[in-house]
């Protein structure tokens, strides 16, 4: 069994992070950098569990539910992950969005 923790922290922290940041930040762009995460973080779920269906796209939820939607994404690709790699990389790309969000 592959070790997730790593991805679960990173995805709660940002989530957090959102929900504490104002308004105008989330306007700015840190709703739409997390959708696109979920999204992403989604697909990859999707794939790994079902390689031949085409991947549902989550839907817009909003800006107040951005940080609800990386969470239920990020604890469903890692209920699917199966290497230490896949791991990694799902770490590096909530990282990389929550900079890219400014939170």
């Amino acid at each position: 069994m592959v070790d997730t923790t790593s991805l679960t922290r990173a995805v709660d922290h940002f989530a957090d992070r959102l929900r504490a940041a104002p308004q105008s930040r989330l306007q700015r762009a840190a709703a739409a950098e997390a959708l696109g995460l979920a999204r992403e973080l989604a697909r990859r779920a999707q794939l790994l569990e079902d390689p031949s269906a085409e991947p549902r796209e989550m839907p817009d939820a909003g800006m107040f539910a951005a940080a609800d939607q990386i969470t239920v994404a990020g604890h469903d690709l890692a209920l699917v992950l199966q290497s230490e790699a896949e791991v990694e990389e799902a770490v590096r790309l909530v990282e990389e969005a929550q900079k890219r969000a400014g939170v």
